[in-house]
């Protein structure tokens, strides 16, 4: 039975689930009606964070156009480009043991692409999620549903996967920004073009 998450709560993920190395972190939403005339496209990307909170390299943010990350051990599946359909739009790969000793967290996040300028915001997108599933059994060890709290964002960090004594916990962070990708990046260490 799944863990459901309200925002900012954290659980244990390898402590309770032992023997757990490889999960799959499925993201999906949906977009309300809209009649702006532009698709609809939102993304998931992924960073690997060290002790400083930020990317050590550019291969550390993981996403549609590089989906490998943590020497192997993140990996993207692919883009969505309408959500449309049940169950997870996108879903990272993660290999708990392969994840390399200078990544102490894993931040994931959806944005809007391209959100300002087609005047797109999460105000538009309901029934977000993500959830952490075993990738041996299919079983879904927690879910996080996020609700309707963002209106002007273009961007949310979902939740992150985090070290701690040695385990692995999950945090439900449910943060919205403005900027879409580029603000999140910028904030994650990266120097955005």
């Amino acid at each position: 039975m799944a863990i459901s998450l309200a925002k900012g709560q954290k659980v244990d993920l390898t402590k309770t689930n032992p023997g757990l190395t490889k999960v799959i972190v499925g993201l999906g939403w949906d977009t309300n009606k809209y009649d702006g005339g532009n698709d609809f496209d939102l993304d998931s990307s992924v960073f690997l964070l060290g002790e400083s909170g930020k990317v050590t390299s550019e291969s550390d943010f993981v996403f549609y156009n590089n989906t490998t990350g943590g020497n192997g051990s993140v990996v993207h599946t692919g883009d969505n480009r309408t959500g449309e359909g049940d169950g997870d739009d996108e879903s990272v790969t993660v290999d708990l043991a392969a994840v390399p000793a200078e990544v102490k967290r894993i931040a994931f996040t959806i944005t809007i692409h391209d959100g300002e300028a087609r005047r797109q915001n999460f105000g538009q997108v309901s029934n977000a999620y993500v959830r952490i599933v075993n990738a041996g059994s299919n079983e879904e060890l927690i879910r996080y549903d996020l609700g309707e709290d963002f209106s002007i964002e273009t961007a949310i960090v979902v939740g992150e996967l985090y070290r701690h004594n040695n385990e692995w916990k999950f945090s439900a962070i449910g943060s919205g920004y403005q900027g879409g990708l580029a603000a999140l990046a910028t904030d994650f260490g990266l120097q955005v073009g």
